[in-house]
């Protein structure tokens, strides 16, 4: 894991302001949100973090920054990713301890 990606995924998970490079960590209220190249890619409230590829597409670099939040584990294979073991199309993805929910629906 790249140095950036730690400290903006330890900012991230303990609601501190973060910004290097490409990579910022925004705190609004009780909403932390991490951004890759000005497009959201992580928001965390006190009820769920939600991740997505921020429309940017399933970069290396947005992979590699997801890769660095808890709970979170994507791989490519063929081209297309799999976040924590189910085939992911980056779409916003509720990430819990429990399992993956997208639009409410247990993945």
């Amino acid at each position: 894991m790249r140095k950036i990606t730690k400290d903006a995924a330890d900012a991230f998970h303990a609601g501190l302001k973060f910004r290097h490079s490409n990579t910022e960590v925004k705190v609004e209220d009780n909403v932390v949100r991490m951004y890759l190249f000005g497009n959201l890619i992580a928001q965390k409230t006190p009820l769920a973090t939600t991740i997505s590829d921020g429309g940017y597409g399933q970069s290396d670099t947005t992979k590699e920054r997801l890769n660095g939040l808890n709970n979170v584990h994507i791989v490519q294979k063929k081209g297309r990713w799999y976040l924590n073991g189910k085939l992911w199309d980056g779409e916003n993805t509720i990430i819990g301890a429990f399992g993956i929910w997208i639009d409410g629906r247990e993945a």
